[in-house]
């Protein structure tokens, strides 16, 4: 699914309503203990995240890779941060990653100029 940000954000939202509206038990543990995994422990949220990012990047899952794109970004991700995190899904998932860093670079740069998703949703 390629989309922009407000279109990923509300697809998202509304799937996730959906899913969890139902009283499938495993499910909601599954998603609350996803949700879990990801606060700050002995590991703070930001580098949770950043991991999320890569392990996400390799397995090639691009909705996974733009929810954390998009969490590492509320996080403070600096545009450094981006293309140095990026690099390790690259090497270790090597060529087959390319596609979905692409993918990362445009939702990356749509974080940083919201003006543009705005004006695509005209």
């Amino acid at each position: 699914m390629d989309c922009s940000v407000s279109e990923f954000d509300k697809f998202r939202c509304e799937m996730n309503e959906r899913i969890l509206n139902r009283s499938n038990l495993v499910t909601k543990r599954f998603f609350n203990l996803d949700g879990k995994t990801y606060e700050a422990g002995a590991l703070d949220e930001f580098t949770k995240e950043l991991m999320g990012l890569a392990a996400s990047a390799v397995l090639r899952c691009d909705d996974c890779i733009r929810y954390h794109v998009k969490r590492c970004h509320s996080l403070g991700m600096t545009e450094e941060q981006f293309w140095e995190g990026m690099s390790v899904p690259l090497v270790v998932g090597g060529s087959i990653v390319i596609p979905h860093l692409r993918r990362a670079v445009q939702f990356w740069d749509e974080l940083n100029n919201p003006s543009a998703d705005s004006e695509e949703s005209e």
